[in-house]
């Protein structure tokens, strides 16, 4: 489990820094640095993949994800004595991001190359990266270290031993460096990050990919976009937790059932009302209604990912399923561990009131994102 977040020179995110639990709330107003927290999770899964520079570039670079005020505000400034001042950024380009977690850490610094005469100059590259173990760190911890083009790795001896071939600027320890023989923990620590899963962009409407039927195959996790909703399902129903299934459906829903038909080796989902001589095919479903059956395939997947993140799950609702929807929320959070972003507080409350639940509250002052309430957590980044 992820215990701390800490994020660096993205956005709003001047200096965040975020002690989690198993069940993370994020709320604010809008516009208070909720996206931002978002995508920096996404970008750091990203760098598991070897897709954290790509992705940076996506987002418009360097120039555009940056912090845009001065690196540092003064107390003056603060109060609003004086007018926000100083030079952008105050020192060379960093954008950092970093989690620490009960067995393992990772971090990594990124910049911008040296001035030359290409035309790439833009891009984004890796300046400084390390994973550790724990929760923090240390020159004892760190058992993977990476320092512009060159990487050591911590053999089972205790001896550092330098990585052969130099890592070109867009390169990660994670794909580059992670060998089952000789850096187990980074392999490990890579594939635990490929198994974040996020959920977003679930659709909904008229032409969304859950509303087609779909070749169906063993599915223990919900894609990204839900496409695979029938096959989710009937996964959780055969090798899952069946009477979870039905009664997150019985919750919402009274007295409804969700079955999976077969039609020539096409899955499509059908789900039987109170009332009704048949039931309604995914394509009849309302957007809230298909909505809560997507965020039920994801969240009893059965095989929970390490970490599941929801931006807005809420989105489509009927305020009359905010309730059950907190409440498989809270279940899957028993078994792995769950963040969600949202500004719905019908669904912040209730999730709040759940034991163990930790809320984070986000607000923006002088264009940075402070978290209301949070405690300074010990933290130290890689050196470049």
């Amino acid at each position: 489990m992820i215990s701390a977040l800490a994020v660096t020179g993205y956005r709003s995110l001047r200096d965040v820094r975020l002690g989690l639990g198993a069940l993370n709330v994020v709320t604010g107003a809008n516009g208070s640095g909720k996206s931002s927290l978002y995508r920096a999770l996404r970008l750091l899964a990203d760098a598991a993949q070897g897709r954290v520079v790509a992705s940076l570039a996506a987002e418009g670079g360097m120039g555009s994800a940056q912090w845009a005020g001065p690196k540092v505000l003064s107390r003056a400034m603060k109060r609003g004595d004086v007018p926000v001042q100083g030079q952008h950024g105050g020192g060379p380009v960093s954008l950092k991001l970093g989690f620490g977690g009960d067995d393992f850490g990772y971090a990594v610094d990124l910049g911008l190359p040296i001035v030359s005469a290409s035309l790439f100059f833009r891009d984004p590259v890796i300046k400084a990266e390390a994973a550790w173990t724990g929760p923090r760190l240390k020159r004892s911890t760190a058992f993977a270290r990476r320092e512009g083009p060159g990487a050591r790795l911590l053999s089972e001896g205790g001896a550092w031993r330098a990585v052969p071939s130099p890592l070109g600027p867009a390169d990660s320890l994670m794909t580059h460096c992670a060998d089952p023989r000789g850096a187990p923990e980074l392999l490990d620590l890579r594939e635990r990050m490929r198994a974040w899963r996020f959920y977003d962009h679930l659709r909904t409407d008229r032409d969304a990919p859950a509303r087609r039927p779909q070749v169906g195959t063993y599915t223990p996790a919900l894609a990204s976009d839900g496409a695979d909703l029938a096959a989710a399902l009937q996964t959780v129903r055969e090798i899952g937790d069946a009477f979870a299934l039905d009664a997150a459906v019985e919750d919402a829903f009274p007295g409804a059932a969700v079955s999976v038909t077969d039609r020539d080796g096409l899955f499509d989902v059908g789900m039987r009302q109170p009332g009704l001589l048949r039931p309604l095919g995914v394509a009849e479903l309302s957007e809230g209604t298909l909505r809560y059956l997507l965020l039920v395939a994801a969240l009893l997947s059965p095989r929970p990912a390490p970490l599941t993140v929801l931006n807005e799950p809420e989105a489509s609702l009927h305020p009359d399923l905010i309730a059950p929807l907190a409440r498989l929320i809270g279940a899957a959070a028993e078994r792995a561990q769950v963040v969600v972003v949202s500004h719905a507080a019908a669904l912040v409350e209730a999730l709040d009131a759940l034991p163990g639940a930790r809320r984070f509250t986000l607000e923006k002052r002088l264009g940075e994102t402070v978290v209301e309430g949070e405690a300074a957590l010990g933290w130290a980044w890689p050196e470049r």
